[in-house]
């Protein structure tokens, strides 16, 4: 089982204070300090050695060093400028690393020279749910992510129809995977203990509709986010309210046999797939 240097309270405080981040970091961020939870992770993660992974917030590189004992390569993507000399050292002393100092949300993936198969992260939480569901729309070559999150956010990436915590989100991101793990992590394996819970899911490649294209898909997306737009609505009102034509939903909504008087969070994601081909159909989306 591979583990992490970094991955306990005092190997963590003396790579802060080497580094003079002790203060500012111990105040501002929660470091994972236990190897058991880097072990689980990268039991989930399943890497081969052949293989490039992206990483979003390093912190310290604790996970990092981790990947590189698995991977073939590793590129970390890191905001905090002041994290920088960290990495270079890490970068010097394994020649599989790589690091990228910037906003996640706003650098090209896509343009890396090696297309990356893996991403495994623990992520800064507020933006968690919205780079796992870019990355898996972005960037076809993942077969898998990894990802530790904020409790709630795993709830909605698990949800099932029928249940409060699905949403528009769980619908999207079912198009591109589904979870294949989860485990829970507890505040006590941080330094310091953060006041939320956190979990780790697995979410494993495999297209809902794999015949799709790109612009279906995205189609079939923009359909899921009207029909939750207004959730206490019905989904017809929900997705007339989003601009979508009466005569078009009803005709599609005839073909299908489906009752309009449904709310969003009934339906599947096969079922909006399913919508969302209908309507085009219809003309009542493009």
């Amino acid at each position: 089982m591979t583990g992490s240097p970094l991955a306990n309270p005092s190997a963590t405080r003396a790579t802060l204070e080497a580094y003079g981040l002790a203060t500012k970091h111990r105040l501002g961020q929660n470091f994972l300090i236990s190897n058991a939870v880097i072990e689980k992770i990268m039991d989930l993660a399943a890497l081969s050695h052949d293989e490039h992974v992206i990483e979003v917030g390093p912190g310290i590189g604790t996970l990092t060093l981790a990947l590189l004992a698995d991977a073939g390569r590793v590129t970390s993507i890191e905001m905090d400028q002041t994290l920088e000399p960290v990495l270079s050292s890490i970068a010097a002393a394994h020649p599989s690393f790589t690091y990228i100092m910037g906003d996640a949300l706003r650098i090209d993936v896509t343009a890396l020279a090696d297309a990356p198969e893996a991403f495994v992260s623990n992520l800064p939480y507020n933006v968690a749910a919205t780079l796992i569901l870019a990355y898996m729309q972005t960037i076809p070559s993942l077969k898998r992510c990894v990802v530790m999150v904020q409790s709630e956010v795993a709830d909605r990436i698990c949800a099932r129809p029928g249940t409060k915590t699905y949403g528009a989100y769980t619908a999207k991101l079912a198009l591109y995977g589904k979870v294949t793990g989860r485990f829970a992590v507890g505040a006590h394996n941080f330094m310091p203990p953060p006041h939320v819970e956190s979990a780790v899911v697995r979410i494993e490649r495999a297209p809902l509709a794999p015949s799709l294209t790109p612009e279906e898909l995205q189609a079939c997306a923009r359909v899921i986010d009207a029909a939750f737009a207004q959730r206490r609505k019905t989904i017809r009102n929900s997705m007339m309210s989003s601009g979508f034509a009466a005569e078009a939903l009803d005709e599609a909504f005839s073909k299908l046999a489906f009752d309009p008087r449904r709310r969003a969070e009934t339906c599947s994601p096969e079922e909006f797939v399913e919508l969302t081909q209908v309507l085009k159909d219809c003309g009542g989306v493009s």
